[in-house]
């Protein structure tokens, strides 16, 4: 049966047309194969410069799928197991303790029962929530010593390395046992530290070695440069009136002279590079001919590791319902709340305006992105993926 993506373009334009978001790119591939390319709307509204194949989105949360991906190559590599404790690659990470709220409100610290391991930071359960993100941990006091010490570690304009940061949140009790909830949060970055320590290299550097030159992404990097920033999308935000503003902020940490080579890197990505990555993942691992990692590895990093306690910690919005969590990606449980593609099905989304899924059922890789936060990830998103599967399979 011939695929037919009318549907799909139809829904792209009108996101654009109708001024929903100011542009967007999708790029679906199967069997290694481009399947469908869409490019609407503008990268930058003052200039009218139109979105393009090779224009680049901040992936934001979506950088971290490279993160766990490099873990699972050093994995295979025998550098490690999942089952190690931190302690044993971060020495400053041994003996941790956790914080206790007592009956009459009282905090109170005390050992933990069971190690933070690498398994509990790549699944979000380690306890350690975002750094400078009140809002996410209010009334925990692990986020607000953790906020303090990154205040500290800031202090007179000063980027921290991704070692620094990780060091300077050592000792801090976590929010709770191990195992016992789920958080999103700074467990990335002990992740990130780990493979530092393990390859003697930035992490910015194990991205590009590992992951951007292998597969020819050509157009993706960790740094907005002369060289490649006529392909960076403009980022905007959303106002309350539903104008859009260019978001100043946005470049920090793209920005080489306020991010040092050290630092935790996030990523720009084009669609279509994006889509080969998800692509060698739907693959089990390969792509091209070439394996980057094997299956059983791929299936285990996309493996629910949440269980019963754990999900309503992690089913907070309707963006996540019918997935559970893997190491470090979403994967399809459920498919009753509205989702048309297959179990195991794989992916995340970036803060702003980016998804990624892959379907290993039908080797089908999907990348999204416009240029604009918040998100309004169930709009945008959710209608993508739905439009897309009913075109593609």
């Amino acid at each position: 049966m011939k695929q037919d993506f009318t549907k799909l373009d139809h829904l792209l334009r009108d996101f654009a047309d109708r001024k929903t978001i100011p542009g967007c790119a999708c790029s679906l591939m199967q069997g290694d194969e481009v399947i469908y390319e869409g490019y609407y709307g503008c990268a930058d509204i003052a200039s009218g410069r139109p979105i393009t194949r090779n224009s680049m989105f901040r992936q934001e949360n979506i950088s971290y799928l490279f993160t766990y991906t490099a873990l699972a190559m050093l994995y295979e590599q025998g550098k490690f197991l999942y089952s190690d404790p931190i302690g044993e690659y971060l020495p400053e990470w041994r003996d941790i303790q956790k914080y206790v709220v007592k009956g009459n409100g009282a905090v109170d610290v005390a050992p933990l029962t069971r190690p933070l391991t690498i398994r509990t930071a790549a699944a979000s359960m380690c306890g350690l929530p975002n750094v400078l993100t009140p809002a996410e941990g209010a009334g925990s006091p692990t986020q607000a010593a953790m906020d303090q010490r990154m205040r500290e570690l800031c202090a007179g304009g000063a980027a921290p390395t991704l070692r620094e940061e990780v060091r300077a949140m050592a000792g801090v009790p976590v929010m709770f046992e191990p195992y016992s909830h789920w958080h999103y949060g700074f467990g990335i970055q002990v992740v990130g530290a780990i493979i530092e320590e393990l390859t003697g290299k930035p992490l910015r550097q194990v991205y590009r070695e590992m992951i951007i030159d292998p597969l020819g992404l050509k157009d993706t990097d960790t740094y907005i440069t002369p060289e490649n920033r006529d392909r960076v999308v403009t980022a905007y935000r959303k106002l309350e009136d539903g104008s859009l503003a260019a978001d100043s902020g946005a470049d920090r940490r793209y920005d080489p002279a306020q991010s040092p080579e050290g630092a935790s890197p996030l990523v720009l990505s084009s669609a279509a590079d994006l889509a080969v990555f998800m692509q060698m993942l739907a693959n089990g691992g390969t792509y091209k001919g070439q394996k980057y990692l094997g299956s059983g590895t791929v299936a285990m990093m996309m493996s629910n590791q949440l269980e019963n306690p754990h999900f309503p910690d992690f089913l907070d919005n309707r963006n996540k319902e019918g997935y559970a969590y893997g190491m470090g990606f979403r994967t399809v449980v459920r498919l009753k709340y509205g989702h048309n593609g297959h179990y195991d099905n794989f992916g995340s989304t970036g803060e702003m305006g980016t998804w990624v899924e892959a379907d290993p059922t039908v080797k089908l890789a999907m990348a999204y992105g416009h240029n604009m936060t918040p998100s309004e990830d169930v709009y945008h998103h959710h209608r993508v993926r739905a439009v897309a599967y009913g075109c593609a399979l």
